[in-house]
């Protein structure tokens, strides 16, 4: 059973002890990313997430923090979203004392050293290129920009070139006093606790606080809220195409969604598993296996705490992408028209707790599960609770969300490839 506290320096530490395990991971996550930054800094998280692991004063080099992980075994990374960010190390129990120290050093003693920071620029800048030379993540930042336009969830977050080059250090070094609060901080140990943990919290404990005496602080409710357009929107407002030579069109048509909080969350991820989640969902069977339409074809979400959207994603032939739009539409509305079958609704259910169930099997997937919801839910939930909600999703639930999210005169569609936005506007009227 997991607990909560707050140690003496307000870090919020929660305990997830799992049994069947020999590993143990460390894993401390901040409510702050993109939402929170401002434009000519745009991609500040993500680079300070990067300048963590270029050295402290105990380990001066990237290598010495590298070095010692990788020799241990040790899976470790970070990770920036636009509402957290993460770090994390997963390590034999055994060895548990080195992720304790590691992180603890990195969050609490990196050197931000001016010299590392301008020399880091150039390795994001490739990263930002690397997905933009990616269509099927490319897409997703188009289909972002066009739904949010442009605001914080509108923009990448890695940021921009010229704002990633822009960022000094001494911007760098003044975000990370006012994000990297250790009031902001939740700590989760998950995996095989043991005797050990109360001899290595020290290792955050014993970091005081109040050496940080910024005057700033970026609390996570510090973020403009998004709030769809009252008024309708054109058609031509509500595409975006970016064209460039591929032998794919890579699509998303999507819709305004639910919040990350919302009472029919459940409901949706039924809706969105029946029509787009696996080989027998009725979009792959319909657009990949009847017609060979697309490889890639799938439905999902994305869910923010102000704001969600739902949509579909393929990677299409052009020359079919008539057909293609006619079919994914055509299963959107039926689905709104007819109601799924009894069948239909049990093996979406069941499909989801046993993807949640064997996710769950990692202890770094239990301590991401435990920060985030405690970060942003209006409550901690284990993954159990939240299949027993599941469960209890009806057929007439699956229906009624389906007619709320699916109104093609609200869809957005975005796309890359070789194709012209007035040729697709043709396709979608």
């Amino acid at each position: 059973m997991y607990r909560v506290k707050k140690l003496k320096n307000k870090i919020t530490l929660i305990t997830v002890p799992l049994s069947g395990t020999k590993a143990i991971t460390v894993l401390v996550m901040l409510p702050v990313g993109s939402r929170y930054e401002h434009k000519k800094i745009s991609g500040i998280s993500h680079f300070v997430e990067h300048v963590m692991f270029k050295g402290t004063a105990k380990r001066p080099t990237a290598q010495d923090i590298s070095r010692i992980l990788d020799a241990s075994g040790a899976d470790y990374n970070a990770f920036t979203n636009k509402d957290y960010t993460g770090y994390y190390v997963k390590i034999d129990a055994a060895q548990q004392e080195l992720a304790f120290d590691l992180i603890s050093d990195m969050l609490f003693n990196s050197k931000f050293e001016e010299k590392e920071i301008e020399k880091e620029k150039g390795a994001i800048v490739e990263e930002l290129r690397m997905y933009e030379d990616n269509p099927t993540m490319s897409v997703d930042m188009v289909y972002e920009k066009l739904l949010f336009g442009d605001c914080a969830l509108g923009w990448d977050v890695g940021g921009t070139e010229s704002s990633v080059r822009g960022i000094t250090a001494k911007e760098m070094w003044d975000y990370y006093q006012a994000a990297y609060k250790s009031e902001n901080m939740v700590l989760v140990i998950a995996g095989k606790i043991d005797k050990k943990l109360k001899k290595n919290l020290q290792y955050f404990i014993n970091e005081d606080y109040r050496k940080n005496k910024s005057q700033q602080s970026i609390k996570k409710d510090d973020y403009q809220k998004f709030v769809w357009p009252k008024k309708a929107i054109s058609l031509d407002d509500r595409v975006m195409v970016k064209e460039k030579k591929l032998d794919q069109s890579h699509m998303i048509i999507g819709f305004p969604g639910l919040p990350l909080n919302h009472t029919d969350r459940h409901a949706l991820s039924v809706l969105l598993n029946i029509l787009g989640g696996g080989m027998s969902s009725r979009l792959f069977v319909e657009v990949r296996e009847k017609r060979g339409l697309a490889y890639m074809v799938r439905a999902t979400s994305s869910n923010y705490r102000d704001v969600g959207t739902a949509y579909v994603q393929a990677g299409l032939d052009p020359s079919r992408l008539k057909e293609a739009v006619s079919v994914i539409r055509a299963e959107l509305e039926r689905i709104t028209k007819e109601a799924v079958t009894e069948k239909e609704l049990a093996d979406s259910k069941t499909s989801i707790s046993g993807r949640m169930t064997l996710g769950m099997e990692e202890c770094n997937a239990q301590a991401e599960w435990f920060a985030r919801q405690f970060l942003f839910g209006k409550k901690i939930e284990t993954y159990e609770e939240i299949l027993q909600k599941i469960k209890k999703v009806t057929v007439k639930d699956v229906q009624r969300v389906a007619k709320n999210i699916f109104v093609w005169n609200r869809a957005r569609v975005a796309a890359i490839g070789s194709i012209k936005k007035s040729d697709l506007i043709k396709i979608l009227k």
